[in-house]
């Protein structure tokens, strides 16, 4: 029989799994863009901004495996929850995952979730789990700067030439669709909230939609039907094809020669 103790220890590592594999995923979509960046400065911001992404991504494994080695007394570590895990192990949003597409698709994406993790690690650093708070608000720098770089490219793409506004219509339309999952919390992240470990995701929609609107705004671009139709599935481990390519692709060396070390 499970006690309520260990579901709540079990919550508390699949929701610090959550947010590292959040940062991971998209950490490393964004670091496909090194060498190919429209100019070099933004090449090189968006490169600065997926080791951003993947160093909170390792803090949150790091303490995800202090987690399960003080329950379980076994060695997990940051590279094994990295590269070891298979697909429907990982709890990240299906947003995280989608293909970078053109400049336009990647600015948007980073743009709607960069929104979303400032207002979940701003809600984070009043965790009642000091580890957890301290990881947030080490990541909170770094994000406010992700939300101001993409929300300045949002504006200058949709209020730029025709072409660009083209391609900022065609990257709402790929990716609104997915948003919805940022708010609709999965079973680990209510026991976690509950518990006063992690945040209520429900809580930070209304302030997520009006960054959006008024960035929107500013960028003279439309704001979607709010019924609009929304996939889930990622945060219980149901992904999209694209995140089997990531992770045969990322922790193939490791795979090939395991326990291997630079």
């Amino acid at each position: 029989m499970v006690t309520s103790e260990a579901r709540i220890q079990n919550s508390k590592v699949d929701y610090t799994l959550h947010l590292a594999d959040n940062a991971l995923i998209l950490g490393h979509r964004n670091s496909e863009w090194c060498g190919h960046g429209p100019v070099l400065e933004h090449d090189i911001a968006i490169t600065n901004i997926s080791l951003d992404l993947i160093g909170q991504a390792r803090n949150f494994y790091q303490y995800a495996s202090e987690l399960i080695n003080k329950e379980n007394g076994n060695s997990t570590t940051e590279d094994t929850l990295a590269y070891l895990r298979d697909n429907r192990d990982f709890k990240n949003c299906l947003l995280a995952e989608q293909l970078n597409g053109d400049w336009a698709v990647t600015i948007l994406r980073q743009f709607f979730f960069s929104v979303y993790q400032y207002l979940v690690y701003q809600k984070l650093q009043a965790s009642n789990d000091k580890q957890l708070g301290a990881i947030a608000e080490k990541a909170l720098k770094e994000v406010a700067y992700h939300v101001r770089w993409s929300s300045e490219w949002v504006i200058r793409l949709g209020d730029g030439t025709e072409e660009s506004n083209k391609r900022m219509l065609k990257a709402i339309d790929d990716l609104w669709t997915f948003s919805g999952e940022l708010f609709q919390p999965a079973s680990y992240e209510k026991k976690a909230s509950e518990s006063g470990f992690g945040v209520d995701v429900t809580a930070l929609y209304d302030e997520w939609i009006q960054k959006i609107k008024s960035t929107f705004k500013e960028a003279t671009l439309p704001i979607p039907d709010k019924n609009s139709w929304m996939q889930y599935g990622g945060k219980e481990g149901i992904h999209t094809e694209h995140l089997g390519y990531i992770l045969a692709n990322m922790q193939f060396l490791q795979r090939a020669y395991p326990n291997c070390e630079w």
